[in-house]
C-alpha cells in the first residue's frame, strides 16, 4: 500500500510541475478520439472526413476550453447530416439546437461528459460514465450524459437509415418520418437515458454523505442500480438483453470507480476525527477524514571509484628580474661612519685633553 501511495504522490507532484503541458496535451487527445469517432460512424461530407481537418479542429480544441469540443462535434455531426440530404441536415439542426437549449443550459460547465458518454458506448463501458460521472461530479451531470445518449443513439439511426436518407426519390416527408419515429420510439435509448439519470443521482447523492467508505458504497450501489434498471425496463419494454455483457461491464466500471477513488480521494477512515464547537449563532459538527499519503524521500547516488584522486599542480611563483633603467641623476648620499669594532677598548679617563674639546666646541659656537 505504501508503493501504491508513493506512486500517487509522484504523480500528483508529475501533475503539479507538469499541469501546463499536461492539460492542453489530454484535451488533444479527448478531442482527436472525439472528431474521430464521429468520422468514423457518419462520414458522409467528404470535405470533412480528413485527418488534417482533425488534427487542425483538435489543436484548436486543446488552447480553448473543454466546452468548445463538444460544439465543433456538434458541428461535425451536421456537417455528415447535409451529406445525406437536406431533410437530414435540417432534422439534425433543429435536434441539436434543442438539446443545447434544454439540456446543455443547466450543465453548469460539464460539458466533457458529453463528449464522454459516446466514447463509453464506443469502448463498450457504458456503466462507468454514470459511475465516473456521479463520484467526480455533481447532479448536473445527468443534463449532459443524457444528451450524450440522444446523440450517439441518433447517430447510431443515421448509420442505419443511410441509404434511404440517401435516396433522391424517397418524399422529403417520408425521411423526416423515419427519422423521428426512430428517435421517439427508440426504446433501448430511453432505458439508458434513464439508467443514467437513475445511476449518477444515486451515486452523487451516496458520495457525499459522512458515513464512512461512502465513495465504495456509491459505487457498488452505482454498478448494481445500473444492472437492476436495465434488466428491469428490458422486462416491460420487451427489448433483447445480453445480461452476461451486462454483467461484465458493469464488473470493469466498478473496478474502474475504485481507482477513481484512490486517485482522486483517498481518505484514511482509521485516522477520522470528529470535531464539534461553537460560536454566538451555531454549533458545528465535523468530520475530519484525513487524506491517506505518504511521504516521498529524494534520494541522491553518490558514485564513488577507486581511482586515486590527481594531484593538484603546484604553482611556482614567477621570478622576475630587475635591471638597471637609466634615470635622472641622484644626489650623492654620504657613508654612513663606519661602526667602531665591538671589542675595541674605550679611551681611558687621563688621556682626554679637555682644554682642545672645549676650545673646538667655541670655534663651532
Amino acid at each position: 500500500m505504501t508503493a501504491l501511495l508513493e506512486f500517487k504522490q509522484k504523480i500528483k507532484n508529475l501533475y503539479g510541475r507538469m499541469e501546463i503541458y499536461i492539460l492542453p496535451v489530454l484535451k488533444f487527445a479527448l478531442a482527436m478520439v472525439w472528431f474521430y469517432w464521429i468520422n468514423e460512424n457518419m462520414g458522409y461530407f467528404p470535405q470533412l472526413n480528413n485527418i488534417f481537418v482533425l488534427l487542425i479542429l483538435s489543436l484548436i480544441c486543446s488552447i480553448l476550453p473543454s466546452g468548445v469540443m463538444a460544439f465543433v462535434g456538434f458541428v461535425l455531426i451536421i456537417g455528415h447530416s447535409y451529406g445525406l440530404g437536406l431533410e437530414a441536415f435540417g432534422f439534425t439542426l433543429v435536434l441539436i439546437i434543442l438539446l443545447a437549449v434544454l439540456f446543455l443550459r443547466f450543465s453548469n460547465g460539464q460539458n466533457a461528459v458529453l463528449v464522454c458518454t459516446p466514447l463509453s458506448f464506443g469502448f463498450d463501458i457504458p456503466v462507468l460514465l454514470p459511475i465516473g460521472s456521479g463520484l467526480l461530479g455533481n447532479a448536473f451531470t445527468v443534463f449532459p450524459a443524457a444528451t450524450g445518449v440522444i446523440l450517439y443513439y441518433y447517430v447510431r439511426l443515421l448509420r442505419q437509415q443511410a441509404e434511404v436518407l440517401r435516396d433522391s426519390e424517397a418524399e422529403a416527408l417520408q425521411k423526416l418520418k423515419i427519422l423521428a419515429d426512430g428517435l421517439v420510439q427508440n426504446w433501448p435509448m430511453w432505458m439508458t437515458v434513464i439508467a443514467f439519470v437513475v445511476t449518477i443521482l444515486l451515486v452523487n447523492l451516496i458520495r457525499t454523505r459522512s458515513f464512512d467508505y461512502a465513495w465504495r458504497i456509491a459505487i457498488i450501489a452505482g454498478g448494481v442500480t445500473y444492472v437492476l434498471v436495465i434488466v428491469l425496463e428490458s422486462y416491460f419494454v420487451e427489448v433483447e438483453l445480453d445480461l452476461t455483457r451486462l454483467l461484465i461491464q458493469a464488473g470493469i466500471s466498478v473496478v474502474a470507480g475504485i481507482i477513481l477513488e484512490f486517485f482522486f480521494f483517498g481518505g484514511d477512515y482509521t485516522r477520522t476525527e470528529r470535531l464539534e464547537y461553537q460560536d454566538d449563532e451555531y454549533y458545528y459538527y465535523v468530520k475530519a477524514v484525513p487524506k491517506a499519503s505518504v511521504a516521498t524521500s529524494k534520494r541522491s547516488i553518490k558514485k564513488i571509484t577507486g581511482h586515486p584522486a590527481k594531484e593538484e599542480k603546484v604553482r611556482k611563483d614567477p621570478v622576475v628580474s630587475y635591471e638597471a633603467i637609466p634615470g635622472p641623476a641622484q644626489r650623492p648620499v654620504r657613508p654612513a661612519p663606519e661602526a667602531a669594532p665591538v671589542n675595541a677598548a674605550p679611551e681611558s679617563v687621563e688621556t682626554v685633553d679637555y682644554e682642545k674639546k672645549l676650545e673646538e666646541s667655541l670655534k663651532d659656537l
